[in-house]
């Protein structure tokens, strides 16, 4: 039962530690900013259930990248096929694959061939693979490897991350949580704002821009809506230049019409590119085409070579501003769809924080009665160390710049009760060698000897419970399984540590011969030695769990589970009047 000197310190360091970084959060943001400069300010960030903001889960549409990927194909099929003075196949593309009809089987060798240098099917794939096989002696089938679409998913989600953080910077929000879950999906949680729908607007445009020439001819061309005046514009098919060679976008207003518009500048090559295409096609209208709809088609009327020029349309200042940050920010490389959105307001933040509070206190407040009332003084000791408790799981969770959410108050509640568990074997197990006659020191040393092996499995199963949460689950699972797990982890130092320090001393200050630990309840309401025989009653135990168990199962396939919002979708609204209102109206 001794402690080495440099193990006291090590204790000790943590406690203090601890207890330096978890004073922030009892203080407000501006009484914490003005701590001395050598103690950390640092307050435990909230997540959006506590302090409102929007919540927007968004996937890639791994449907288009792949109809897009096969247009793509498809093209380069056409190509290969012209090449090869095959000019009488036909291709047709669908949404899982390309055919390639040839009018007579002995093209298919050539087309094969042609098609596979093409395309990169055998010994030296592509990064996108394609699988090419005759499907009848006069069509060859050309699809994407399962390899092929994974990879172009996961390139897509990494460009439309980036891409992402660039939009959400653009329009200036303080500390945006932007990250990628899961193969295809992007969460973004934006703090204090209540506008979803313009956030939405922003993230799910693909804001993919192009330069067309307008055609008269049905060859090789395209018919599109104009953005906002209702035209149809026939254009051709393959962009004269895309907006990849965009350097710079930003709101303005016409200097005759004083509308807003949008100024853009181009790169060097992107210059240059533009400078050949007006020289070459003067008196000619020259479609501005973002996301499939025409802004606008001016006649070019002069080259122009510096590479700087004009988007006008019917815009708002604020669409112009938007469209600017979205032109700014790249093209996404396929469109996100929002497949998750919430929004929760400051006042329900707050009303949040403060029931969090209010359960949490009053968890606390239940267990230390129980322990103060079931071991007296030992019990007061306990408490002390589930306050310490708590306190190192908000420093802990401050250290690692971890978000706290409302799940994760329930998560510290929950480990307050499995904490007070190590306490609980501590005492009894104590009480049992105190009650041989044992010694003071010999009964510290007995009941924690042996109360230890059942508090690490009990918490070691319940750390591989929480696990398995931060493992499987997302958003709010997870901030509960991190807030749990550290409070069991820093249970085990707070109870099986810190406590034996503190018992220990006290039996050798008050050098104690024997150690008693009585309730503080009279002792005709829990009788010295009480016993209960529950294992007399253990075949109907274990029948009555078979027969639960069985009835479990069977309800699971008939009737089934009731799911709920987050599994089958909908909306979940939840409004706060500020005075009582007939339900009907």
């Amino acid at each position: 039962m001794r402690t080495s000197p440099l193990r006291l310190l090590v204790y000790l360091s943590i406690v203090a530690v601890g207890l330096v970084f978890a004073l922030p959060n009892l203080l407000t943001k501006e009484q914490a900013g003005h701590l001395p400069g050598f103690l950390p300010s640092r307050q435990v960030a909230l997540g959006l259930d506590l302090r409102g903001g929007s919540h927007l889960v968004l996937e890639v549409d791994s449907a288009a990248l792949v109809r897009e990927r096969l247009q793509e194909v498809a093209t380069r099929a056409r190509e290969a096929m012209q090449q090869a003075k095959i000019p009488s196949a036909t291709i047709a593309a669908s949404d899982s694959h390309v055919d390639v009809h040839l009018v007579t089987p002995a093209q298919g060798r050539t087309a094969l061939r042609a098609l596979r240098q093409a395309l990169g099917d055998g010994a030296v794939p592509e990064t996108n693979q394609v699988g090419l096989e005759m499907a009848s002696p006069t069509q060859v089938r050309i699809a994407l490897n399962d390899a092929g679409i994974r990879d172009r998913v996961n390139a897509a989600a990494e460009q439309s991350l980036e891409i992402v953080r660039r939009r959400i910077d653009q329009i200036g929000v303080a500390e945006p949580t932007i990250q990628r879950v899961g193969a295809n999906r992007i969460l973004v949680q934006l703090p204090g704002v209540q506008d979803p729908g313009h956030i939405r607007t922003l993230l799910g445009s693909m804001a993919k821009l192009s330069f067309h020439m307008l055609t008269e001819s049905d060859i090789g061309s395209q018919t599109l809506p104009g953005a906002d005046d209702g035209q149809r514009y026939k254009v051709q098919r393959r962009a004269a230049m895309t907006g990849d060679r965009l350097k710079d976008a930003r709101m303005g207003f016409d200097e005759r019409s004083g509308q807003p518009v949008i100024n853009f500048r181009l790169d060097n090559r992107g210059a240059k590119q533009f400078s050949d295409i007006t020289r070459a096609n003067v008196g000619r209208p020259f479609a501005i085409v973002l996301d499939g709809k025409v802004l606008s088609a001016p006649v070019i009327n002069e080259h122009i070579g510096g590479g700087a020029g004009q988007i006008s349309g019917r815009f708002t200042t604020q669409q112009a501003n938007d469209l600017a940050a979205l032109l700014r920010a790249g093209a996404l490389p396929a469109p996100l769809t929002v497949i998750e959105e919430r929004t929760v307001g400051p006042d329900l933040g707050s009303d949040a924080i403060a029931r969090g509070v209010k359960a949490g206190l009053t968890g606390f407040a239940l267990v230390a009665l129980f322990m103060l009332l079931l071991y007296g003084g030992w019990g007061l000791l306990a408490n002390l160390a589930l306050v310490l408790n708590v306190a190192l799981t908000l420093a802990a969770l401050t250290a690692m710049g971890a978000t706290l959410t409302l799940p994760g108050i329930a998560g510290i509640v929950l480990s307050i009760g499995l904490a007070v568990d190590a306490n609980v074997l501590i005492n009894e197990r104590i009480r049992e060698e105190s009650r041989k006659g044992t010694s003071a020191m010999a009964a510290l040393d007995q009941g924690f000897r042996r109360a230890y092996a059942t508090i690490i499995d009990s918490n070691l199963t319940a750390l591989i419970a929480t696990s398995l949460l931060f493992y499987f689950g997302s958003g709010a699972v997870r901030g509960f399984a991190v807030t749990m797990g550290l409070g069991i982890g820093i249970s085990l130092f707070t109870a099986v540590a810190v406590v034996r320090v503190a018992m220990t001393a006290i039996v050798r200050r008050r050098r104690l011969s024997s150690i008693r630990i009585a309730p503080l309840l009279p002792a005709r309401i829990i009788p010295d030695g009480t016993t209960i025989a529950f294992m007399r009653a253990r075949f109907l135990g274990i029948a009555l769990s078979a027969i639960l168990s069985l009835a479990s199962l069977a309800l699971f396939f008939s009737p089934g589970l009731n799911y709920g919002i987050d599994f089958k979708g909908g909306i979940p609204i939840q409004v706060a009047l500020s005075s009582p209102a007939p339900l009907p109206q």
